[in-house]
């Protein structure tokens, strides 16, 4: 997959225009019936479309009357025409949702409710991996998203790097880290970081200004998503912190905490040692150079990403065209004693603007049923929401790739997983977060500046209460 897909969020402007969005929305019919045939269905990612094309030639075949037409953009174009859609009422009649922008819709009623639609009333949460289908629950307790995919986050590795490091892959599966010294994580990203002059990170005469490969890839800040592929992996095992009291719909913010902020100190502080990329290496704000790019030029040997980028990295290939061997292990043990991963999940939703709900219901529970959750998994894309169609996905990465992807599978198993925040004003803290971890990564800005970014988080909370 070459988007990122579940990074960034709505922004400001998709707020100030989907205000009126659901008065608008009124013009799509509320029939049960409608004359639709055609079910409009959009995603984001151009790798998970040939699989979902057999889904909908699948449902066809099961409902001859039915007709789903798919429509993928890039992720970024994605989000501004599905915002678009809403306000001139073109909106599709199923969309790909994600967590990050679930609350701003789900606030401004421009979802349908999928438990008052007969093809989708039944939805068991226990049909699907633990913990997922309660995600797409709004504060009115009704379901707007059907449960589609799930993933966690570990380390993609080059083994060439490792091997010319003289490490080995049990080493870097049982890292260890902390934010005072960095650990044995630290120490092994030191020793994968080569300068120019052939140097390593952790020897003397190292040159942290001219650096050919750094030890550890960069994401960006990481505010766009709650430091998902960057520094979430860290905070969420550094013992005792949660980014709200409560998820979903947490209202009290906790990035004031001395354990939060130091831990993103040290993160960021790898960049200034020389470890990781600067931000402007990375590209700045737009981030077009990621842990991919960064592997198959050889200016990173390994980094935080997510399972949803197992088919990307496994197609690297170097400026030669030769194949990039590529290995992927867990991430670090904290302070916690345990390893952590944000474990965050997609669905599919229906618009208040869809033409016949029924039939758009029929489609969104062909999607979360076991068929077409298997033929997914059946691809190696991505880990469907149904454990059958995870076991498939896992088989096809052993067979097909040979790549071992159960570091991603044994979070959940091991239950060293936190959920994605889901929290009303997403677009608005973003827009706050964003610039505020941007700074620190730049260095205009010190982590104790999270605390008065906490209280202007808190503070949105607090309008008309």
């Amino acid at each position: 997959m070459t988007t990122k897909r579940r990074r960034r969020s709505i922004g400001l402007l998709t707020v100030a225009t989907l205000a009126t969005a659901p008065v608008l929305a009124a013009c799509g019919s509320d029939s049960e019936g409608g004359s639709g045939s055609t079910i409009s269905y959009w995603l984001w990612d151009s790798a998970q479309q040939p699989g979902y094309q057999k889904c909908a030639d699948a449902f066809h075949a099961a409902n001859p009357s039915l007709t789903v037409q798919i429509t993928q953009y890039g992720w970024n174009d994605y989000w501004s025409k599905l915002t678009a859609g809403f306000i001139a009422d073109t909106a599709p009649d199923v969309f790909t949702n994600h967590l990050n922008y679930f609350a701003q819709f789900a606030d401004l009623k421009v979802l349908r409710p999928l438990d008052q639609l007969g093809p989708t009333k039944d939805i068991k949460n226990t049909d699907y991996q633990p913990g997922l289908a309660e995600l797409w629950f709004g504060q009115d307790g009704h379901r707007y998203g059907a449960p589609k995919d799930w993933d966690t986050i570990s380390i993609f590795y080059n083994k060439k790097a490792i091997a010319d490091a003289g490490m080995t892959e049990q080493q870097l599966a049982s890292l260890t880290w902390n934010p005072d010294d960095g650990g044995t994580f630290e120490k092994a990203v030191a020793h994968l970081t080569v300068d120019v002059n052939g140097r390593r990170g952790d020897q003397p005469g190292f040159d942290k200004a001219r650096v050919k490969t750094y030890g550890w890839a960069s994401d960006g800040g990481g505010g766009g998503g709650w430091g998902q592929t960057q520094w979430s992996p860290f905070t969420g095992s550094v013992g005792g912190w949660t980014v709200t009291d409560k998820n979903p719909w947490g209202t009290t913010f906790h990035l004031d905490d001395p354990r939060f902020q130091k831990t993103i100190g040290w993160f960021f502080d790898l960049q200034r040692k020389g470890y990781m990329p600067s931000y402007q290496t990375i590209g700045g704000s737009s981030s077009t150079v990621g842990p991919d790019k960064q592997m198959q030029m050889g200016t990173a040997a390994m980094g935080f990403n997510g399972s949803w980028m197992i088919s990307t990295f496994a197609k690297l290939t170097d400026a030669d065209g030769k194949k990039i061997e590529i290995g992927i292990v867990p991430t670090p043990v904290g302070p916690s004693g345990k390893r952590a991963s944000m474990f965050n999940g997609l669905a599919d939703s229906i618009t208040t603007q869809a033409k016949n709900p029924q039939a758009a219901a029929k489609w969104v529970s062909f999607l979360a049923g076991q068929q077409c959750q298997d033929l997914i998994g059946g691809s190696g894309v991505v880990f469907p929401a149904r454990p059958s169609g995870t076991e498939l996905a896992v088989r096809f990465n052993k067979d097909k790739r040979g790549l071992d992807v159960t570091p991603f599978t044994d979070q959940v198993k091991d239950k060293t997983t936190f959920l994605f925040p889901v929290t009303g004003h997403a677009a608005d803290i973003t827009a706050l977060l964003k610039p505020a971890f941007d700074g620190i990564y730049i260095g205009s800005a010190e982590p104790s500046s999270l605390t008065e970014v906490n209280r202007q988080i808190e503070d949105l909370f607090k309008v008309g209460s």
